[in-house]
């Protein structure tokens, strides 16, 4: 009777594929017995031991080029080498847990893209009187300003919030989304405009909605790109934020031109 054990018999106990004993082999992590008077390769004791250990190392997440050193390596490196792994697996870990609760908040399509505070504010304008095609609008701006100004997002949605609170505001900005429905010749336009920039000046802390998002490069690309996010060129809406833009300017706001980067 032969001494050791089939590569079947050798895979099976140690809990492998047939094909993946030949890999370690191929990666010169296990040496390959020599054949039997049959032809057949025996695995004795000492190998199976090694195929346990090569199984159980890549099991727990080490890359197979470092088992052979580990292996090979004394006892202090040996334990060097596997809370180098650990580190690894651990960033892993965080990695995949973030992706998850990316995962989940995709169920919410606005959590995926927006923070919570930003998210309660959307879920309030409905019972404020905005429409859904304006609380889409806002929501779009959002994730571009979110996206070109990260800096300045938080503080900006706190001006926002406290903005929220304030009855004028609230109305000034439901006729502002009336505006879209407005002709590029209706003669509201210059009225409405100077209303919503003296309300402005009047109030510091709100305009600051406008002024805040100031990225520290390109900031007239990014303020454009957020602040006239869905206008058309030559439309009413168009038109009532040229006009309070040159109010604001003319009262010594900082607000970025066109022609500025």
């Amino acid at each position: 009777m032969s001494n050791g054990v089939t590569i079947g018999q050798a895979a099976a106990f140690v809990g492998v594929t047939v094909k993946t004993v030949r890999h370690y082999h191929k990666q010169g992590l296990v040496a390959e017995p020599d054949r039997d008077s049959s032809g057949y390769r025996r695995y004795a004791s000492a190998d199976l031991l090694r195929l346990v250990q090569v199984r159980t190392l890549a099991a727990a997440g080490v890359p197979l080029a470092e088992i052979g050193p580990l292996l090979d390596a004394d006892a202090a490196q040996f334990a060097a080498a596997l809370a180098e792994v650990e580190r690894d697996l651990t960033a892993r870990i965080e990695e995949l847990t973030a992706r998850r609760d990316t995962l989940h908040r995709l169920a919410d399509g606005n959590r995926a893209l927006l923070p919570d505070r930003a998210v309660a504010l959307l879920e309030r304008m409905p019972g404020l009187g905005f429409v859904p095609e304006e609380i889409a609008t806002a929501r779009e701006g959002w994730v571009l300003a979110k996206a070109l100004v990260p800096e300045g997002f938080d503080e900006y949605l706190t001006h926002l919030e406290q903005a929220l609170e304030d009855p004028r505001f609230v109305a000034i900005s439901l006729r502002a989304s009336e505006v879209a429905t407005w002709a590029p010749d209706d003669p509201r336009i210059p009225e409405f405009a100077d209303a919503m920039a003296d309300h402005y000046l009047a109030n510091p802390e709100q305009l600051k909605i406008l002024t805040g998002m100031q990225a520290r490069t390109e900031a007239a690309t990014r303020y454009r790109i957020i602040a006239h996010h869905g206008e058309e060129q030559e439309s009413a809406a168009a038109q009532v934020a040229a006009r309070i833009e040159a109010r604001l300017r003319a009262a010594g706001i900082y607000i970025p031109r066109p022609d500025t980067r």
